[in-house]
């Protein structure tokens, strides 16, 4: 199965942005979907956007537009970036392939805090 690392988090200003990269252990065009997810602190795991092999994106109504995926497959790496974050957006960070099904990551701090 394909595996990821996650990097990129951290400790950002509210209104602040970062931008997650996500580097796969294969070429991504192997990849027919990706998801992005993240986990807050007391909350479940939940999806914040997908993209596909084709590089169709997909992004879950509450991120407002504020989050941008993209992937890179001559790096093998995919990109989530993040704007206008709040504390809110303060969670562990993981992106997984869907389709095929892959496995979890360690995923990435992000912390939103003035």
């Amino acid at each position: 199965q394909v595996q990821f690392v996650e990097s990129g988090g951290g400790l950002v200003h509210p209104g602040g942005s970062l931008e997650l990269s996500c580097v796969a252990s294969e070429k991504i065009t192997d990849i027919g979907a990706l998801g992005w997810f993240r986990e807050a602190p007391g909350k479940d795991r939940r999806l914040l956007a997908t993209i596909t092999r084709d590089g169709d994106t997909n992004y879950e109504d509450f991120l407002k537009g504020r989050f941008i995926v993209s992937r890179d497959n001559a790096k093998n790496t995919f990109y989530l970036q993040m704007n206008n974050l709040t504390p809110d957006d303060t969670a562990v960070y993981y992106c997984k392939s869907i389709f095929p099904n892959g496995v979890w990551g360690q995923g990435t701090q992000v912390t939103v805090s003035s």
